[in-house]
């Protein structure tokens, strides 16, 4: 039985994909760098070190990674000052949730101001008893470390915690710390890797929650 659910919040929660990918060109202009075809999808889900390793083995090692990364950062920030549409489904999922008692957590690679920024946004942000950060682990995504905090904070051990994601990368870290991994795919596909990792495939958060009800998760 689920105990407890880790959701993701980029691709998942909201449609904010569209929007650090339209971020990548112009910061990549400041440093007089062109925006490379699959550098969005190759950084989607990733932070951290394993970004900076994305954009190196896009632009060489001498690059200045970090210094993209900032700029790339403040862009995509101001992008999300509005509110960002939710996912459909998102608000009965987490009623369905709320009304059975299990707790829920945000464990994302994004920032934590971000985060919060959308969450505030559609005052949410109190329905969520933990919110893991990019900046709280060592090891980002694919690492299980995130899942892993979230799953402490929620008091509930990984086989019966739920991990609610949309990037490979999520898949990947789900899989790798013991999670029910379910896989809502958004710009990125399952591919056959993912078919081998993932608990179950389901095309939108309404098909979480009947596939939650039936108790087929």
């Amino acid at each position: 039985m689920i105990q407890g659910v880790l959701f993701d919040m980029d691709g998942l929660m909201f449609d904010t994909e569209p929007l650090w990918g339209e971020s990548w060109a112009p910061a990549l202009e400041v440093f007089g760098l062109p925006f490379k075809t699959g550098l969005d999808q190759a950084a989607r889900g990733a932070a951290g070190e394993n970004l900076r390793a994305v954009l190196r083995s896009y632009y060489g090692p001498d690059c200045p990674a970090e210094a993209i990364i900032q700029t790339f950062d403040r862009i995509a920030h101001e992008k999300f000052l509005a509110p960002v549409p939710k996912k459909p489904g998102l608000d009965e999922l987490m009623d369905w949730l709320d009304a059975q008692g299990i707790p829920m957590a945000v464990v994302s690679s994004s920032g934590a101001d971000v985060i919060r920024r959308n969450l505030d946004n559609w005052n949410l942000t109190s329905r969520f008893r933990a919110l893991v950060s990019g900046e709280m682990v060592t090891r980002s995504k694919p690492d299980p470390e995130a899942f892993l905090l979230g799953a402490r904070a929620l008091g509930v051990e990984p086989a019966s915690c739920l991990v609610l994601e949309d990037s490979h990368n999520g898949v990947r870290a789900g899989a790798a710390g013991g999670f029910v991994t379910v896989m809502v795919p958004d710009l990125m596909p399952a591919d056959q890797e993912m078919q081998s990792l993932y608990t179950m495939k389901c095309d939108s958060l309404c098909e979480v929650l009947d596939k939650l009800k039936a108790g087929e998760l």
